[in-house]
């Protein structure tokens, strides 16, 4: 892990200063309308308030020759409008994802000195960042792709199954081996081979060899791929004997970490959060070390995906949705 130390984690100029660097490498670029012809600005003063009588000063401030507004580098992103420092959102956003199953709020609040609620606040901002922008399809010519599907939650009638709580979901997930990179869906609704078929010609190119295990419902849609292998998990099989490199056993290792994370380190999941925690998991597996990406890389492209991204939240019978 890169020292946290560092002055973008501990300067909020040092972190504004390196967060234009990844987002204006050529200049700053207009969040409206997208004009290149801007000017930098002095320290601005805000609105006066109890806190600042003065007015806070806004540093960092760019006005646009075109369309004549001004902004900073965090307007249009997941960090926009936010009190909190943000230093602090950048050692977040380092500690999250340098954390291979994840960090809970609970942890974060006292690592970076703010309260639980902004810290839980702050890492749901953060996974929407970790969404990824190409949605393009996993594997093609030549590759090979696994998919799989295991169950996360409780089952109805299990104890503790209380409001706001998971429920029990199907997970489907996808991992391309030539490029390490891993999709997850939660599958709502019914599993058969026509929903699963429309998802997986979504999101794996045909010309790939699509490996799972037996499940019925991949028997279908396997016929359009390239080939489509399967080992039977039900007699013990794991590694198919006449094709040693016919397995599921990746993406059950990457299902392995997920749920270790979810259930050791958050615990506790509310429904309409659990597609943001499995980007999570996508993200740090697609952008691992053993794919010779470092935690300092990692940070830095979470944070490229902080752009066009906005997450706001309601009380709904005293739980947070989005």
């Amino acid at each position: 892990m890169e020292n946290i130390y560092a002055p973008r984690f501990q300067n909020e100029d040092a972190a504004r200063e390196h967060l234009e660097a990844l987002h204006w490498p050529d200049g700053p670029v207009c969040p409206h309308c997208e004009s290149g012809n801007t000017k930098r600005l002095p320290p601005q003063r805000g609105r006066k308030t109890k806190a600042h009588p003065e007015g806070a000063l806004r540093k960092g401030v760019v006005q646009c020759n075109r369309c004549r507004k001004q902004f900073t580098v965090t307007v249009g992103t997941v960090f926009e409008s936010s009190k909190v420092p943000l230093h602090k959102w950048l050692l977040a956003t380092h500690l999250i994802v340098s954390s291979k199953k994840g960090i809970s709020a609970h942890q974060l609040h006292r690592m970076i000195g703010v309260t639980y609620k902004t810290a839980w606040f702050m890492a749901h901002r953060i996974r929407e960042a970790m969404k990824p922008s190409d949605n393009g399809p996993v594997g093609g010519p030549g590759s090979d792709v696994e998919a799989d599907e295991t169950y996360y939650g409780k089952r109805p009638g299990e104890e503790n199954n209380r409001l706001g709580m998971l429920r029990r979901n199907r997970i489907v997930s996808l991992v391309d081996r030539a490029t390490g990179r891993a999709t997850s869906i939660v599958f709502n609704g019914t599993f058969n081979a026509n929903t699963l078929g429309a998802y997986l010609f979504t999101r794996v190119d045909r010309r790939s060899r699509l490996l799972t295990d037996e499940h019925q419902a991949y028997k279908r849609p396997g016929r359009d791929f390239a080939a489509h292998v399967h080992v039977a998990h039900a007699r013990d099989e794991w590694v198919s004997e006449h094709d040693r490199t016919a397995h599921t056993n990746t993406v059950e290792g990457f299902f392995g970490i997920f749920k270790r994370g979810m259930r050791g380190i958050y615990q506790h999941c509310g429904q309409q959060h659990l597609a943001r925690y499995l980007a999570e998991f996508d993200f740090r597996y697609s952008n691992r070390v053993g794919l010779g990406i470092n935690d300092a890389e990692r940070a830095d492209i979470a944070l490229k995906g902080i752009s066009g991204k906005r997450l706001t939240y309601r009380r709904t019978n005293g739980l947070a949705t989005a």
